[in-house]
């Protein structure tokens, strides 16, 4: 870290409200995945799978990728969630070595549930996210 730096005491405010909003969102988005019954990382995971840009393999490795995890942390998400019947593992048909992710049906309409219902909480409390980020951004002189 750069010494001889600080920031002002509005832009301390200004990224401890932002790092609030964005506490915030999360902590909604925890509690409505469990409330279908899933953890948290579960539903990361439904997302990031069927979130994928098309040109984007569903390999357990891409996946640990996106969500930040270790390898063996994102097959033991995958175990539980076809354990659960929200996706299956199938073999590339490029190559057999290489197992690939799908969401289920009912994996779908888990994810479909829980992303209308974030969608209408982004509505909700969108404007106060963006409006904490754009003042975090203006005392940082990107505006």
């Amino acid at each position: 870290m750069e010494t001889g730096r600080d920031l002002s005491p509005a832009q301390y405010r200004d990224l401890a409200e932002f790092r609030r909003q964005i506490r915030r969102f999360l902590y909604f988005s925890e509690m409505t995945a469990k409330e279908q019954s899933l953890e948290p990382k579960q539903h990361q995971l439904l997302l990031a799978l069927y979130g994928l840009p098309e040109d984007v393999k569903p390999t357990i490795g891409e996946l640990a990728s996106r969500l930040f995890i270790q390898h063996h942390s994102a097959v033991e998400l995958v175990n539980r969630l076809a354990n659960a019947g929200l996706v299956i593992r199938q073999a590339s048909t490029d190559d057999k070595r290489e197992v690939l992710v799908a969401l289920t049906a009912s994996g779908r309409a888990s994810l479909r549930r829980l992303s209308l219902a974030h969608r209408e909480e982004l509505e909700r409390s969108g404007p106060e996210l963006a409006r904490a980020l754009n003042a975090v951004l203006r005392h940082a002189g990107v505006r």
